[in-house]
């Protein structure tokens, strides 16, 4: 478990803890922004690992075999079960190497694990995401992305594992996803509904100041028919114009969960992400509304979305711990230890 110590990035880390400044490695052959940006469009397009240079991060020749593996077709978690792995253990930044070569895989269609690429793009583009479900930090995108705005301090996200900046592996994860939207939009419009929600759910990272990204999801909204993948598109919205803030789509996100003709998963979805948008108070309708709304079944129904499966614990479904931590806050958190006296 300790090999990532002979791996070139750990004399920067030990060097940053004696002392170094952070900005002397930026540009370098150690920040993973720089390396996913230095990327060939051709040796993504055309597989060519031997352009990246792996073996310079954390668990870098594991990153790049579990993609070698997954693109010959081998078993999914010989391949994604890897990348997933890697950041659930907070060790992302040779993972974030992987991000443009899994959406090369999600976006073929004749591939048999696409969707399983597909569900693991993101993962290194979020930090600190897993049990998250208040309304002050559900789909928020932590501290500044941008590539000189992370020189001198290792904001919100701290470091990995490995005393790697986090930061740098997020916003590297982010500008892969960015630079590669013009092949994960079409995704949106796959017969797959699994596929429609991962594409929404990896595209939700994505940079989007021209609000492009943000238009996608609400064309898709018109033709969508599936009212699990509706409210995918309705948070995925929510996370977008939690990044880049735009006052009428917190609006439009109003009217969606006050709306009594969509879904009750969409109502629920927009209720969720019209509360992360906004400070105003939680009002009494859409206290009723929610309380109502999510029933035990709906709220395990919820769970096929990324955003409320990674936000459960202890024993809650996400919906269960959004409303709970959103509108409940008094009530006590779930004793989820197994040997507690029950009455």
């Amino acid at each position: 478990m300790d090999e990532w110590r002979t791996d070139p990035t750990f004399a920067m880390c030990e060097a940053l803890v004696d002392g170094a400044e952070l900005s002397s490695f930026v540009g370098g052959p150690y920040d993973v922004r720089a390396v996913v940006a230095g990327i060939r469009p051709g040796a993504k397009d055309g597989f060519l690992l031997g352009e990246v240079p792996w073996e310079h991060f954390p668990q870098g020749d594991r990153a790049r075999e579990a993609v070698h593996r997954l693109h010959a077709g081998d078993s999914p978690r010989a391949g994604t079960g890897v990348v997933g792995g890697m950041c659930a253990n907070d060790m992302r930044a040779a993972a974030v190497l992987a991000v443009p070569f899994l959406i090369r895989i999600a976006t073929d269609t004749r591939h048999p694990y696409r969707a399983d690429a597909l569900a693991e793009v993101s993962s290194p583009a979020r930090a600190r995401y897993f049990g998250v479900a208040s309304r002050d930090e559900l789909l928020l995108h932590r501290g500044n992305t941008r590539y000189d705005d992370l020189c001198d301090d290792y904001d919100d996200y701290g470091v990995e594992v490995t005393g790697y900046p986090a930061g740098w592996s997020v916003a590297a994860a982010r500008a892969a996803i960015t630079a590669d939207t013009a092949l994960l939009q079409p995704l949106l419009d796959d017969p797959d509904p699994a596929i429609r929600i991962h594409a929404a759910y990896a595209l939700a990272t994505a940079a989007d100041p021209d609000r492009t990204v943000r238009a996608a999801f609400r064309t898709r909204l018109t033709s969508e028919q599936e009212p699990i993948v509706r409210a995918a598109l309705v948070l995925a919205t929510a996370e977008a114009t939690r990044a880049h803030p735009h006052p009428p789509t917190t609006t439009w996100m109003q009217e969606r969960w006050r709306d009594r003709t969509q879904a009750p998963e969409v109502r629920l979805a927009a209720a969720i992400g019209w509360l992360c948008l906004t400070d105003e108070p939680a009002h009494d309708d859409l206290r009723t509304t929610v309380d109502d709304l999510a029933t035990d079944e709906r709220a395990h129904t919820m769970d096929d979305l990324p955003w409320m499966a990674f936000a459960g614990g202890s024993g809650e479904t996400g919906l269960q711990r959004c409303v709970r931590k959103m509108l409940h806050p008094e009530q006590p958190e779930p004793d989820d230890d197994p040997w507690a006296l029950r009455h």
